[in-house]
């Protein structure tokens, strides 16, 4: 893996979240967790270069993102879809995703990453903040993305680092 500078980052962040989905990657101690997202976003935001995820509470991860000051989002090669798939579907409580998958754990000083990955960011989280019901303007998006009343908890960490293969 190299390291980029961000500004030389050449990537269509909308495609690659919609379509190639992400892994994003808490530490557990010494071991992780993966877990797909595909919601996100890249940009600049209080002068930091900045990503966004969103976990729903549910999720095994959030306790990790909760816990833990930095994380990663790796994104695997096309032909490793079908991982990014077992990620989403399958929770860290139950099995352990990284050995399914035949994942190889990296770290850099401050969160592991999958060497698997063509690109991966480093981020060091500096804000969090739940959703709310009552802060949708368009009511049919709470409609059709929250039944349950789940609201994700974002997440908006400053790229650290950005690592492709």
């Amino acid at each position: 893996m190299r390291r980029l500078e961000i500004k030389d980052l050449n990537v269509n962040m909308t495609e690659l979240l919609e379509n190639r989905w992400a892994l994003l990657t808490a530490a557990d101690g010494e071991g992780c967790n993966p877990m797909t997202v595909s919601w996100g976003g890249i940009g600049r935001l209080w002068n930091l270069p900045v990503v966004t995820v969103y976990v729903r509470p549910q999720r095994y991860t959030k306790s990790l993102m909760d816990a833990e000051q930095y994380f990663s989002l790796t994104f695997l090669p096309e032909e490793m879809h079908e991982v990014a798939a077992f990620c989403g579907a399958k929770s860290g409580r139950d099995v352990d995703k990284v050995k399914e998958c035949g994942l190889t754990v990296r770290r850099d000083e401050r969160a592991p990453y999958f060497a698997e990955g063509e690109l991966t960011f480093i981020c060091r989280k500096v804000y969090e903040q739940d959703m709310a019901g009552e802060c949708f303007v368009d009511p049919t998006v709470e409609e059709k993305n929250y039944p349950g009343k789940d609201y994700h908890r974002m997440y908006v960490g400053e790229i650290l680092a950005v690592l492709e293969k």
